[in-house]
């Protein structure tokens, strides 16, 4: 049985991020995968699960979930002992070291990857295609950080449109989000992975221990033509 679990959906459910565990379920279930998903709310434990979700969020709910996820360092030791974790906006910057919200205030994050979040000068809202390995991940950002990664720190991808973590000294391009071991940090929503397929697909291999077979549906076809619509690509010199 493969168990995903939905971390505080009740704080971090402003975006519909919920629904990559629906995403999830469905790509598992068409291989024949029991799946189990759980809804996590703040004063539940969380669970054994195989894949751990994070969405976003405003400011107050945010720092409730920070503070709810640092009692006995639950969620550290879930992904220490394997869990892969997804963390969209919100859910990636209270992973980091810490994250300015309204006010000025600093919160002190999970530390589960070195990463500090600012307010930026502005907010980033519209379209965010960013280039993964081989791949393209498009999805949608409205967030007002800035993510600046620790140098040991690699991150998710190259952004190719949109502002994703932003840019800093030393890097001319924009990044988005971190990968560290079993965890994924984006600023995509979407939900990310209802629009990126093959990105589900790498977490429910990871979480599993094995290669999945192909499977080829509607959602992989829209996100051909979503990337080509957003990238202003010519369809056929892109590797999706």
């Amino acid at each position: 049985m493969l168990k995903i679990a939905v971390l505080y959906p009740e704080l971090l459910g402003t975006y519909g991020d919920g629904g990559n565990a629906l995403v999830l379920a469905s790509r598992a279930r068409r291989r024949g995968i029991e799946v189990e998903v759980l809804q996590v709310s703040l004063d539940d434990e969380i669970p054994d699960a195989k894949i751990l979700l994070l969405g976003g969020g405003e400011d107050g709910p945010q720092r409730q979930a920070t503070y709810g996820l640092a009692k006995n360092a639950a969620l550290a030791k879930r992904v220490n002992d394997g869990a892969v974790l997804l963390a969209v906006c919100a859910g990636f910057q209270l992973i980091g070291s810490s994250y300015e919200v309204e006010g000025g205030l600093h919160v002190e994050g999970l530390g589960l990857v070195e990463a500090v979040t600012t307010r930026g000068s502005k907010r980033r809202v519209g379209n965010l295609l960013t280039r993964v390995g081989t791949r393209w991940m498009v999805g949608f950002e409205n967030h007002g950080g800035e993510t600046e990664l620790g140098s040991d720190e690699v991150p998710l991808g190259v952004v190719e449109s949109g502002a994703g973590n932003g840019r800093f000294a030393g890097d001319a391009r924009y990044l988005d989000g971190v990968r560290y071991g079993s965890i994924f940090g984006t600023y995509a929503h979407g939900p990310v992975l209802a629009q990126n397929p093959w990105l589900a697909d790498e977490l429910l291999s990871l979480a599993l221990g094995r290669e999945l077979e192909p499977l080829v549906t509607v959602a992989d076809e829209l996100h051909r033509l979503r990337v080509r619509e957003v990238g202003d690509f010519n369809f056929d010199a892109v590797d999706y």
